[in-house]
């Protein structure tokens, strides 16, 4: 990149910060993390406002790459805006690796009878069906360390978790049936795992060992509390470095026991319920219990009647890597609140949250050690290996509202945050966003440092999601569903310093 015109940039930026003697603190912070925005967030300059841009499907069909305006010294290629790619396609995760990636795996987020799973060819963007039918807004998907791929419904209380084994030969395959009778037509090849439970799946944090994270897509309603945050425990608990598996029977996910986030110790984690949504808490058992059933476990129904602690549409998640190479667990995730509509007095002004959640190391994330906590003539069983903790990272506010998807940025150890606020609604209408924000610093708070405007959508109808970066952290794969062409568009967004 041309010396002379980032020097040239970051004096522009500098001045800028400079003007704004006059105001007030906060204002002076935001300048300044905009005149360092090359070595905070690896952007020559960020974008000062949203785009009020609305092409149209011709426009975009004939520029892809227009959908989004991007911050100085960034660059757009199209992987893919074939005829036939979901035009709801969400989240993403590359493969075999994030290292040497040839393919993307993605997930559709249409009904039933759409295509809900599809592979994406990241030379060519030649995209082909994994699961072609049955399977109901498909949002999550991730790669397993033994080598498989989950994907996940966002439907409900009843959204159901598959695998799917030999993702870049299984093709054309259909899912039936519903709950515990759930089948497909290749069950060597993609299988419905029912012991993990069922929740409006987005928010998935798997790691190394097989321990899986899981984070229920619902809002309050009617005193429902709104989603949680369940942790599934595998009988077996994976190997790192051991040979991918051959056979979808020895997945860990076959098998465990589920436990489900509650905050609060004070008393023993008597102190819970509405109003300790925060700090630090405890693991109650979901299994094993009577009063929620046998498996499948509808979570959502489970986390009502056992008390556990809800947000407002807990959305995606994403693993803290570099603390993972250290071996401790954080992941940090969204919930998107609600604003709708944003400039009503019938809105809801809930501008979403970004939080952070830590459970100790690795190991210790595997073990269970119990004990019991009887609360009236109740009886809990706690899971007392770890000692989770939960906190706020970022707080929404009117131009940075319903955070949705997140990603780490490897080498930065930034987060990356796709929003999916109201802006196209105001009197002013205005495109979503995407934002890169500082991970918390030495500082006495555990909130970001600062957060800055990296990318802009140029379509009103649309959205971004499903954001991941490569390994290097220099790559960031996104998905612009929702765009008027009617079909996806997966976008790479390069030159990140």
């Amino acid at each position: 990149m041309n010396k002379p015109v980032i020097a040239g940039a970051v004096t522009a930026a500098l001045a800028a910060a400079v003007s704004v003697g006059a105001a007030d603190f906060g204002q002076k912070v935001e300048a300044l993390a905009k005149a360092q925005s090359l070595s905070l967030f690896g952007v020559i300059a960020p974008l000062n406002a949203s785009s009020t841009s609305n092409l149209t499907a011709a426009q975009i069909n004939a520029d892809p790459a227009s959908v989004v305006t991007v911050a100085s010294g960034l660059s757009v290629r199209v992987v893919s805006a074939a005829a036939n790619l979901g035009g709801i396609t969400d989240q993403i995760v590359l493969y075999p690796n994030s290292t040497n990636p040839t393919h993307m795996i993605v997930c559709n987020e249409g009904g039933a009878g759409q295509v809900a799973v599809q592979r994406v060819n990241i030379a060519t963007g030649v995209a082909e069906d994994i699961i072609s039918g049955g399977m109901s807004v498909c949002d999550p998907v991730r790669l397993t360390p033994w080598g498989t791929i989950l994907a996940g419904e966002e439907n409900g209380g009843i959204g159901r978790l598959f695998e799917i084994l030999d993702p870049l030969t299984t093709s054309n395959v259909v899912i039936s049936g519903s709950g515990g009778g759930t089948t497909t037509t290749d069950t060597a090849h993609v299988r419905y795992l029912p012991n993990v439970g069922t929740l409006s799946w987005e928010g998935i944090a798997l790691l190394p060992n097989g321990v899986l994270y899981m984070m229920d897509e619902s809002r309050p309603g009617n005193g429902n509390p709104g989603g949680g945050v369940f942790k599934f425990i595998p009988s077996a608990l994976w190997t790192t470095g051991a040979p991918a598996i051959t056979s979808l029977d020895n997945s860990p996910l076959n098998a465990g026991r589920i436990f489900g986030w509650r905050a609060g110790r004070n008393g023993g984690n008597t102190d819970y319920g509405q109003g300790n949504e925060f700090g630090r808490g405890v693991w109650v058992e979901v299994t094993n219990r009577g009063d929620v059933g046998s498996a499948p476990i509808n979570l959502r129904n489970a986390g009502i009647t056992l008390r556990m602690t809800s947000y407002y549409r807990p959305e995606d998640a994403s693993l803290d890597e570099k603390l993972l190479s250290q071996g401790s667990v954080r992941f940090c995730g969204t919930n998107t609140g609600q604003d709708v509509p944003a400039t009503s007095s019938s809105g809801d002004n809930h501008w979403g949250e970004v939080y952070c959640f830590r459970d100790g190391t690795v190991d210790a994330a595997g073990l269970i050690s119990t004990s019991t906590q009887t609360v009236g003539s109740v009886v809990y069983t706690i899971n007392n290996a770890t000692v989770p903790e939960y906190q706020p990272l970022v707080f929404g506010n009117l131009d940075f509202a319903m955070m949705d998807n997140i990603a780490y940025q490897a080498g930065k150890g930034n987060w990356i945050l796709n929003e999916d606020g109201e802006g196209p609604t105001y009197s002013s209408p205005r495109n979503n966003d995407i934002w890169s924000c500082l991970d918390d610093g030495a500082d006495v708070d555990t909130l970001s440092d600062g957060c800055v405007k990296v990318i802009s959508l140029n379509d009103l109808t649309a959205e971004s999601t499903g954001g991941v970066f490569d390994a290097t952290g220099r790559k960031y794969y996104v998905s612009i569903q929702h765009n008027k062409t009617g079909h996806g568009i997966i976008l790479e967004v390069s030159g990140w310093q």
